[in-house]
């Protein structure tokens, strides 16, 4: 079973709860989003791979552990996830970028593709799905899918809120690949949207109804 983990660090509480206030405008969320990215960049880059490399300071000659070239790829669900691609570059720059285009069903909440482009050697790479809502889980099983298919193996689902439906789904549909979320919140609604939630994120990133 795949691990859940909640990052309850207070930035991230605080941020999460001014995202929450539907008063919020287009720029103060989309600039929430790529603070809160940062935040659980910080967490899923925890673990990264080190290799030794030697350096010369001012001074003198020395070892120092830096991250390899093909280490990271950074894979956001469109369109929300697109918002929180800047957060983690800013964290690691050199981080390939792919893409996945999902959109769901209004009718039967069930992910539809339209959009599909990965790196080539994302197989090398711990791979970083991103999307801010985990609601039904069908969008994120579908992009996991997706970077499995073309050879991933190491993979982390990121997102900013998540429903408790959509983490069952992930953990049942993909067990071997991390959750990392700002905050679990209490269950979806018969319009499958999350409660007590923040509303359409993409909508609120992008100022779109």
């Amino acid at each position: 079973m795949s691990d859940v983990k909640i990052i309850d660090h207070p930035l991230v509480q605080h941020k999460a709860a001014m995202m929450r206030d539907k008063n919020t405008n287009v720029k103060d969320f989309r600039e929430l989003v790529k603070e809160i990215a940062i935040l659980l960049g910080y967490e899923v880059t925890r673990d990264l791979p080190l290799v030794e490399t030697e350096i010369e300071t001012p001074l003198e000659r020395m070892k120092v552990n830096v991250l390899p070239e093909t280490d990271l790829a950074i894979v956001p669900i469109l369109r929300a996830g697109l918002g929180m691609v800047d957060g983690f570059l800013s964290l690691v720059p050199n981080a390939k970028v792919g893409f996945v285009g999902l959109y769901r069903d209004p009718e039967t909440h069930k992910p539809v593709e339209y959009y599909c482009k990965l790196p080539d050697d994302i197989g090398r790479r711990r791979v970083v799905v991103l999307d801010p809502m985990l609601a039904t889980g069908g969008s994120a099983s579908a992009a996991i899918k997706f970077v499995k298919d073309k050879g991933a193996k190491d993979i982390k689902f990121v997102c900013i809120i998540a429903a408790p439906e959509g983490v069952e789904v992930l953990q049942k549909d993909h067990p071997d690949v991390d959750i990392i979320v700002a905050r679990l919140d209490r269950e979806l609604n018969s319009h499958a949207y999350i409660l007590p939630g923040l509303g359409d994120a993409g909508d609120r990133i992008y100022g779109t109804k």
